[in-house]
């Protein structure tokens, strides 16, 4: 997909935005999808570069740039996080800039069509594309807001009130049309707190339509950034882009990886066939069996393992979480639910190791557990 990281100045002295670009072959000018991520917990310049690939694979197709900015203070962009607290609205706004910085960007570049510009996020930056829907941005016709909101554990905050009034404030300013995702099982907005949001835009002359779609997998917070969600929100975004006038029919061929070949080493259940795996191990590979996927499990001969589902590419993020406890080439041993693994030499190795965004992953030296494109 012609993938390109770039650094897009934020104006004045306020530093650069670390960018994933992705775009079909050629000049262009392509239309654009500008998608937002979320903030993982912890230090957000340890967060990884979010890449949304199966996201971005779908409007590719579709003839379309996308453009993933990560804003100031996240991953490899300049500056420090900061917030405005409980101000949900103020907090909002403030990620909305870096967004506004990225579209200005974009209207000097030949391959943009910046007539046609459609913003998305996911969890925070679900909430600062809607913040970004308060502002006249030139080219942008409509935002899609994929269980977009903003948690703050601890403290005396009354979050869901200040959110709540947020989406108000939202409603009241903007006159983009939206899109908005939800799903049943969302760890961090449940249906009672997301129709509360959906009523206080749309009431103050929001125009908002919710897809309300139920259950998703262990947790619909990170629905976006699942192979499997594509099903759950194209139909619907595609019958939005239509309304707003951008392109739905696919216009490019990409090529996915092929499927890794199945091998007759073990019947995948078989948890004592899996080699070099000691009793902790033997646990986590029950527990990967649970796992839905996408999903892979990688081990070494020194006794090393990981799992990980979900996100971008699992595979590379197994291979990555396993070789840094393992003295010994780490290989994979599953992948989905099908056995890789055969005696005969060969590692399969991931080119691209440290970009790999995050998903859920378990290793031996530790236990490191990240949902995709998720905020506190």
């Amino acid at each position: 997909m012609n993938e390109q990281v770039l650094m897009v100045p934020t104006g004045g002295a306020r530093g650069e935005l670390q960018t994933t670009i992705f775009k079909p072959d050629g000049a262009g000018p392509f239309p654009v999808l500008v998608m937002n991520h979320g903030k993982d917990a912890g230090d957000p310049h340890l967060q990884k570069r979010d890449r949304f690939l199966h996201l971005s694979r779908e409007f590719v197709k579709r003839g379309y740039a996308v453009v993933v900015p990560m804003r100031r203070g996240f991953a490899g962009s300049s500056g420090s996080y900061w917030d405005y607290g409980c101000n949900m609205s103020g907090n909002g706004q403030l990620q909305a800039n870096d967004l506004q910085a990225t579209i200005d960007f974009l209207q000097g570049q030949p391959w943009a069509e910046s007539s046609r510009i459609v913003v998305a996020g996911q969890s925070y930056g679900g909430l600062a594309t809607l913040a970004l829907g308060t502002r006249k941005v030139p080219g942008v016709r409509g935002l899609i807001n994929f269980s977009g909101g903003l948690r703050a554990d601890g403290g005396d905050c009354q979050w869901q009130a200040a959110l709540v009034q947020a989406f108000s404030d939202y409603g009241a300013r903007s006159s983009y049309p939206t899109l908005w995702f939800y799903g049943e099982n969302d760890s961090y907005f449940n249906p009672e707190l997301a129709t509360r949001l959906l009523n206080a835009y749309t009431r103050n002359g929001g125009n908002a339509q919710m897809v309300a779609y139920g259950r998703f997998k262990n947790d619909a917070h990170g629905m976006v950034g699942s192979r499997d969600g594509v099903k759950v929100w194209w139909p619907e975004t595609e019958r939005f882009l239509r309304k707003i006038g951008m392109p739905t029919d696919t216009v490019v061929a990409i090529t996915e990886e092929p499927a890794m070949a199945r091998t007759d080493f073990a019947a995948l259940t078989d948890i004592e066939a899996v080699p070099f795996l000691r009793d902790r191990g033997r646990v986590a590979y029950r527990d990967y069996l649970g796992r839905s996927g996408p999903k892979a499990f990688a081990i070494s001969p020194s006794g090393a393992w990981s799992w990980a589902e979900e996100g971008d590419d699992p595979v590379e993020r197994v291979l990555a979480a396993c070789q840094k406890n393992s003295r010994e080439p780490c290989r994979l041993y599953a992948v989905d639910d099908n056995v890789v693994w055969s005696d005969g030499p060969g590692i399969p190795q991931s080119p691209n190791l440290a970009t790999a965004a995050p998903g859920s992953t378990r290793s031996v030296g530790g236990t490191e557990s990240i949902n995709p494109q998720q905020s506190r």
